[in-house]
């Protein structure tokens, strides 16, 4: 018999969103879409207003200017991962693979390039990005991990993993959908980034995979972002 499927990503339904972003007639696009979606957007021009309404309203989920006077967007990343794990959605002219790293190494959850822009994309990737936020309050119940007996298993049968794959597995299922760069990933596995390369995260997670699908999780659970990293699929 094959292994039940896991259950499905709950819709993320409406949310307050707010979006930081300077040019006056593209927040204004932004916010009729996300109203037609059914979400309540909250429009600011600056970074620091920014941190200032996120602390006073705790929105959704951000969707962020790269670009921004004063406090730029990396700064108000940076420092909305000190309050919180908001879901937060890059937004910038600047698509070089430099600066898109530099966003997720911050700690952003998705990044899209302004040039060339679609309003309809942004809103399917908001909402891919709530269902995600969202669904991390529903256990992924096929997989357990019990970190204090330093054990997983997949849909009962326990997976034969090293410390640093229960880590690697740990740290990607916590936040099913998030994009972990390598160089954070070494550094969560390996402390101490000199004692070994990016290409060792490579084959943890070639190691892992096969475990997975040796218990019936498919190898795929673990998704590679071309030039970026690795991310868990719930």
């Amino acid at each position: 018999m094959s292994p039940p499927l896991p259950p499905p990503l709950p819709e993320p339904g409406p949310a307050h969103v707010l979006v930081v972003e300077d040019e006056p007639r593209l927040a204004a696009l932004l916010a009729d879409y996300l109203r037609a979606a059914g979400h309540q957007p909250e429009c600011v021009a600056d970074g620091a207003l920014a941190l200032q309404a996120y602390t006073e309203r705790r929105h959704d989920l951000v969707l962020l200017d790269l670009m921004l006077p004063g406090l730029d967007g990396l700064s108000v990343c940076r420092q909305l991962r000190t309050l919180s794990a908001v879901p937060i959605v890059m937004l910038t002219a600047r698509a070089d693979e430099a600066d898109r790293l530099a966003g997720l190494e911050m700690g952003a959850d998705d990044y899209i390039a302004k040039n060339p822009f679609s309003p309809r994309e942004v809103m399917a990737r908001v909402k891919a990005v709530l269902r995600r936020s969202r669904a991390a309050a529903f256990p992924d119940v096929p997989l357990l991990i019990d970190e204090e007996r330093r054990r997983a298993a997949w849909l009962g049968r326990e997976l034969d993993l090293t410390p640093i794959e229960l880590r690697l597995l740990g740290t990607l299922a916590a936040q099913p959908g998030r994009i972990y760069p390598r160089a954070q990933l070494l550094e969560q596995l390996h402390g101490d980034a000199r004692a070994a390369t990016e290409r060792a995260v490579d084959s943890h997670v070639k190691n892992l995979r096969r475990k997975l699908e040796q218990a019936g999780a498919g190898s795929e659970r673990i998704r590679s972002v071309y030039g970026v990293g690795y991310c868990y699929e719930a």
